[in-house]
């Protein structure tokens, strides 16, 4: 096992996407960045989609990312919210899928678990959490930035156990998980 390495969290959203990077040296955690994609000023979802793509790709260009731990969507009850917030995720995806970069997805409730102790935890909970965990200074306005740090922490915290996620490390591997999905 690589004794550094970076981590790209990100919380999907078609009005605002959440990035959280952290690095990890040896089993030590350190801060990088937070950071959104405030995608409010675009009506057009195809071009939101393209945004979201853009600024991953960007992210992962800049950072070098070993790996990209990335939150579910989770099942609501709008099913139109759901479909584009699937498709965020799946940009998302795409984007690190095509710098051969691993994914894992992890479930909104085992995020909040990792960081808080507590599935049910709110976002303020969880954003107060990873700033004592991560000393960060100042909490964005917006805590999508933070989801995102989360998911990257929920990541490292869960490196070599076991877990009911699905790690994608390219297309092929996608595709032979996703049978269901594929046509």
């Amino acid at each position: 096992m690589k004794t550094e390495r970076i981590i790209l969290g990100v919380d999907p959203g078609t009005t605002i996407m959440g990035f959280g990077l952290i690095r990890v040296v040896n089993r030590k955690m350190e801060f990088l960045q937070l950071n959104e994609l405030d995608l409010k000023k675009y009506t057009d979802h195809y071009l939101k989609l393209q945004k979201i793509f853009e600024r991953t790709i960007e992210l992962i260009d800049t950072h070098h990312p070993d790996e990209i731990a990335i939150e579910a969507p989770f099942f609501g009850k709008n099913v139109q919210s759901m479909l584009k917030l699937g498709r965020a995720q799946g940009v998302a995806m795409a984007a690190g899928l095509s710098r051969q970069i691993p994914i894992t997805e992890y479930e909104p409730k085992k995020i909040k678990m990792a960081i808080t102790g507590n599935g049910n935890a709110s976002k303020e909970q969880v954003a107060k959490m990873l700033q004592q965990l991560l000393g960060i200074k100042t909490l964005p306005k917006n805590l999508d930035s933070t989801d995102g740090l989360a998911a990257a922490v929920c990541h490292f915290f869960n490196d070599g156990k076991p877990a009911k996620t699905k790690n994608y490390s390219g297309w092929d591997s996608f595709v032979k998980q996703n049978k269901d999905r594929v046509k």
